[in-house]
């Protein structure tokens, strides 16, 4: 390549790593910290069947939120330990390989990236490899080809499976999952609430400036719910299952209402009762239990986003300096879109 970074034999790379766990609230610089580390380029530093990368994008997700609590419960995620460099799922260029598999300059995805500018990787842990010329953006792979297009699709057509005419509810619609989940039903056919605008929805609210999430579903579904995706959890589910038709299907895929709160202080559901009169099916539900249908949800979100049936909008922050802010962001009623961070310029 010809590269700065393949002339040096080391180089320093800024990292986020957890110095204190945070069991509720946003967390803080307080928290989570930024350090600098001396990286080995050189050959003889990098084991067989390894390879030396330079992050370009990390993906911000709010499952992040889960892994930085100190406690088990929840999605129940493992924790990081504390002093840890923060994994995210990423996309990085290759600098040196020692692997036959992969060369200077090829770009990989990998699923558990460290949150840092440069770093070593065992290869049999990289998902894939990218091709630039394939006329998919890069943020592409970290959305509706990555862990959000992956979580709405499983919850969409694997779980959830509406039928056309269905009215279906995907809660958080501007997010990461939501925004796909969302145009993954109304390709099939589906009455779609949320988003009306710019993805085809049908209908559309902004969860946190309603009053009463009651009277909102009582306007936008007076013909009742029969398939709701949850990213919210809390007053929302609760208002949801009144609202619900027979045989309705909810899919708990997140709860990112709840999220910053200890369990003792996150929102009750009172009435689950009305599952048994409505026989409703309510079924939570993690990717890494679906992975078995990754490569045909590859094969199918690809075909949409190359035939301009799905569509992705990024919120885009620059330089590794900004994941703290940008992981809050998350949090924030103003989001539209999956957060993702650009480290590098590809």
């Amino acid at each position: 390549m010809g590269s700065a970074e393949e002339k040096l034999e080391t180089v320093e790379s800024k990292e986020w790593y957890i110095s204190a766990y945070a069991s509720d609230g946003v967390p803080t610089s307080d928290h989570l910290k930024l350090r600098s580390a001396s990286v080995s380029l050189a050959v003889d530093s990098i084991p067989d069947h390894h390879v030396a990368v330079e992050t370009l994008w990390i993906s911000i997700d709010p499952y992040l939120r889960a892994t930085m609590t100190g406690t088990n419960d929840g999605l129940y995620f493992p924790q990081f330990n504390l002093n840890q460099v923060i994994l995210a799922f990423g996309i990085a260029r290759v600098i040196r390989s020692k692997d036959s598999k992969y060369s200077d300059g090829d770009i990989v995805l990998r699923a558990f990236l460290p949150v840092a500018e440069y770093s070593l990787l065992p290869c049999d842990l990289l998902t894939r490899k990218l091709d630039p010329a394939s006329g998919i953006p890069f943020p592409d792979y970290l959305s509706s080809l990555g862990i959000p297009g992956f979580a709405a699709w499983v919850g969409i057509e694997v779980l959830g499976q509406p039928k056309s005419g269905s009215n279906v509810f995907v809660s958080a619609a501007a997010g990461g999952v939501g925004m796909f989940a969302g145009q993954l039903a109304k390709l099939k056919g589906c009455k779609v609430k949320l988003l009306k605008e710019e993805f085809g929805y049908d209908d559309a609210f902004n969860y946190n400036s309603e009053m009463s999430f009651d009277a909102t579903l009582t306007k936008y579904f007076p013909n009742g719910i029969d398939v709701y995706l949850d990213n919210v959890g809390g007053k929302m589910l609760e208002a949801v299952l009144n609202h619900v038709n027979v045989h309705a299907r909810i899919i708990l895929c997140g709860m990112i209402s709840q999220y910053n709160k200890v369990w003792t202080e996150r929102d009750g559901v009172r009435n689950l009762l009305n599952m048994i009169g409505k026989e409703v099916k309510m079924e939570g539900f993690m990717i890494g239990s679906h992975m078995d249908r990754f490569a045909d949800f590859t094969v199918e979100m690809e075909s949409y986003i190359k035939e301009g049936k799905i569509r992705s909008k990024h919120v885009i922050y620059y330089g590794v300096e900004s994941f703290l802010e940008s992981l809050g962001s998350l949090f924030s009623s103003s989001n539209i879109g999956k957060v993702v961070i650009q480290v590098k310029a590809p």
